[in-house]
């Protein structure tokens, strides 16, 4: 960036590996890009990627100037990824963004204008709408100030909606990069945060995609419920929830042998998932 131009106001962080689709990639890109909210960039980078993601990303920046390339050495996990997106980023407002995701064309000026109206939230979420390749299958509905008892059962948030104020992130040291948060970096970073005495809010629209298909369901291996049983160990304790939280820590591993069918009809049951019909 030129000394002589304005910083973004909000910086949009995405951690890329070996993308699957680049239809899909571009789509999520496309929709950081045309946002209402103009005065922004999107940072990406790439964590280690053995195929042609790096030449897919060049392309993508030479089309638009607003995008920001930083590359990994090697595989470092997503945690490694968004720390060096932030070290890079120039907004005072920091958003996720995933690289299968989309946002809706006015999420991140609705989410900084909350912000701006509630100094004492740090962070700012969504509810979201859950899609696959056949479409919009049913939606997640969220607490919209969420108390710390709230990370007990599942976490309150979506990580790629959120919003942070720079220095609530800062203020956190960003993400850890631990064995055990390889898969729930976003888990560990926002216990610490309330642990911190930082708040965070969901807005009642659905200003996020998540992509949620039979794919990410194979890609969460049973060592992953594992380490997020540790980090649920850590941040439970952090938030001092007292001896009754420990059943909860084990939740990722019971719901780990389950069926994927199965499990997703459960996740209905609890109205985790909401069919839009």
């Amino acid at each position: 960036m030129s000394c002589t131009e304005p910083a973004p106001r909000i910086s949009v962080i995405m951690g890329v590996y070996n993308v699957a689709s680049i239809s899909v990639f571009e789509r999520a890109v496309a929709s950081v890009l045309e946002q209402t909210e103009r005065s922004l960039e999107l940072v990406i980078c790439d964590d280690g990627s053995t195929d042609q993601t790096w030449e897919i990303l060049c392309a993508q920046r030479e089309r638009d100037l607003r995008i920001q390339l930083v590359r990994s050495p090697k595989n470092e996990g997503l945690a490694s990824a968004l720390n060096r997106c932030i070290q890079a980023s120039h907004g005072q407002l920091i958003a996720r963004q995933d690289a299968d995701d989309l946002s809706v064309p006015n999420r991140l000026a609705c989410q900084a204008a909350f912000l701006a109206l509630h100094p004492e939230i740090d962070f700012v979420g969504s509810n979201v709408a859950l899609w696959d390749k056949r479409g919009i299958w049913g939606s997640r509905v969220f607490p919209p100030r969420p108390q710390p008892r709230d990370f007990l059962f599942t976490m309150p948030f979506v990580h790629g909606a959120l919003l942070f104020r720079r220095e609530a992130l800062e203020r956190a040291a960003c993400y850890r990069v631990a064995p055990e948060t390889r898969r729930a970096e976003d888990y560990d970073l926002l216990m610490r945060m309330y642990a911190q005495g930082m708040r965070g809010a969901n807005l009642p629209e659905q200003l996020y995609q998540f992509c949620e298909d039979s794919a990410a369901q194979k890609r969460r291996k049973y060592r992953y419920r594992v380490e997020e049983a540790v980090v649920r160990w850590k941040g439970f304790r952090a938030l001092r929830l007292g001896s009754g939280a420990f059943p909860y820590v084990l939740k990722p591993l019971v719901v780990g042998v389950f069926p994927q069918g199965l499990l997703i009809r459960l996740k209905r049951w609890f109205k985790i998932y909401r069919d839009p019909r």
